[in-house]
């Protein structure tokens, strides 16, 4: 690599001239005030006090039983959530409403021949225990489930992808093996998967949960309908109808479970699809081609190596108009341009080496997540992008937090890794160097493999599996 990753910085100094070189235009606070300090303030959100900053991101679980209910891993996952401090915990887990709707066999989902609810209510007190164990209040906390069907990247089981499209896509198609229109999901597709969502939806507010989360985001069915320009018919063409799925599905929720709160998880800006290169690096390749590239959402139609918020401020317009009060920010998707979606050091397996200074994808997080604060200061808005900055996460996050371009501090990858981090932070205690998560995309690319997901370099669990052997074994025919 050709750059220096934020954990090679042992001084303040010497990581902040990085940054500024990355971001001259962001910040970075050299002390960390801990609970005294933005990061430790509270927080409204639609009539829930939240007693931190923190949030755990959903995760798409590889660890399921067949059944789609939850193993001693996924319980072991959501105990050391619940450790973590996070106040907010957004779901955990990607929960997939249909079976075919599952992105990997071991995906937790909505069975009807399997106890759901019991499984649903096993994670919710595990994840309350632990955070009683860490002398913190469990009805503190606010919990929710993120409700999703993954769409174009479906692989329910270990046959290989089954993709169920929104429309036929230029460049995503051959990538995903879509190669005729049957795999476009009809609009009587759509009502039975809208009818999943409610169901679903209901279940988990049956076993206690806060909220649903109606996923729109990382190339899965809702994201993509949010691109479907291309599409005939009441789910496509304008924004009117290619919000139409979201808003029915909102409005049934909400009307089959009075009380139960929905939020939202959105790509709020993407890229066109990368590729490796012949230097290994990821790139846009072909995009001239097809300017003007109509295929996607929050992305320069011009240039769509570009992020453009146009479409995607109208899109919170309407949020905001639904009265939801809670969004989760995002960008791309990790099936077509990870480096963006999840800056890494490393790549995955199927992946590419980053084009740049991953620094540079976390200052665009920063700056999408400023952008939609600023114009909508009436939402509060969770942020991504901050497990690459390593020891110096504190750091950014209280700046962001602190100077109101943000609300909450959204933890994926990290928590796998070092789930007691945002605990640390507040107590004021060193950080482990140790368990922090250096992205080396291990908990990608043991799942795109067959095996569960895990941080097998940092978790002693996982160090000690016997899919160890064999993820330094796929890792070394990459080399």
């Amino acid at each position: 690599m050709d750059f220096k990753t934020p954990g090679q910085h042992k001084r303040f100094e010497d990581f902040a001239e990085h940054w500024r070189g990355v971001a001259p235009d962001l910040g970075v606070d050299e002390v960390v005030r801990g609970a005294e300090g933005p990061l430790g303030a509270a927080l409204e959100v639609g009539g829930r006090v939240l007693a931190n900053r923190f949030v755990v991101h959903p995760m798409e679980g590889w660890d399921g039983t067949e059944s789609g209910l939850p193993s001693a891993l996924t319980l072991r996952r959501w105990a050391r959530f619940g450790g973590s401090g996070a106040k907010l915990v957004w779901g955990g887990e990607a929960f997939a409403v249909t079976a075919d709707g599952r992105a990997n066999p071991r995906q937790l989902y909505l069975n009807p021949r399997a106890d759901v609810l019991g499984g649903l209510r096993a994670l919710r007190d595990v994840l309350r225990a632990a955070h009683r164990e860490l002398g913190e209040d469990p009805d503190t906390l606010y919990l929710g489930l993120q409700l999703t069907h993954s769409g174009r990247f479906a692989r329910p089981t270990a046959e290989g992808p089954a993709p169920r499209v929104a429309f036929r896509h230029p460049v995503l198609d051959a990538r995903a093996g879509v190669t005729s229109d049957a795999a476009v999901l009809t609009d009587d597709d759509l009502a039975t998967i809208q009818d999943a969502f409610v169901e679903a939806a209901r279940v988990a507010q049956a076993a206690g949960f806060d909220f649903v989360d109606v996923k729109c985001c990382h190339g899965y069915l809702l994201h993509e309908l949010l691109a479907a320009r291309s599409r005939p018919g009441p789910y496509g063409g304008d924004l009117e109808g290619r919000t139409r799925f979201f808003r029915e599905t909102v409005a049934r929720v909400r009307a089959a479970c009075p009380g139960l709160d929905v939020v939202v998880r959105v790509s709020i800006g993407d890229l066109f699809p990368f590729s490796k290169g012949a230097d290994g690096r990821g790139e846009p390749a072909g995009w001239e081609a097809q300017v003007p590239y109509t295929s996607g959402f929050g992305v320069d139609e011009r240039d769509p190596r570009r992020v453009d918020l146009g479409e995607s401020f109208r899109f919170l317009e309407l949020v905001e108009g639904l009265g939801i009060r809670l969004v989760n920010l995002t960008l791309g998707s990790p099936y077509y341009n990870p480096h963006l979606q999840r800056p890494a050091a490393y790549p995955p397996c199927d992946g590419y080496q980053p084009p740049e200074d991953p620094l540079h994808q976390v200052a665009e997080h920063l700056r999408v997540a400023r952008a939609c604060k600023a114009r909508f200061p009436g939402l509060a808005f969770v942020g991504t992008g901050y497990t690459y900055l390593q020891e110096w996460l504190p750091h950014v996050a209280q700046h962001e937090v602190g100077g109101g371009h943000v609300d909450l501090v959204g933890l994926g990858r990290m928590v796998l890794s070092y789930p007691e981090l945002p605990h640390d932070v507040l107590r004021g205690a060193p950080l482990a160097r140790r368990k922090l998560c250096r992205t080396f995309s291990d908990c990608t690319t043991a799942p795109r493999n067959g095996m569960v997901s895990g941080c097998y370099p940092l978790d002693e669990l996982y160090r000690d599996r016997e899919e160890r052997a064999r993820l330094e074994a796929v890792k070394e025919r990459l080399r």
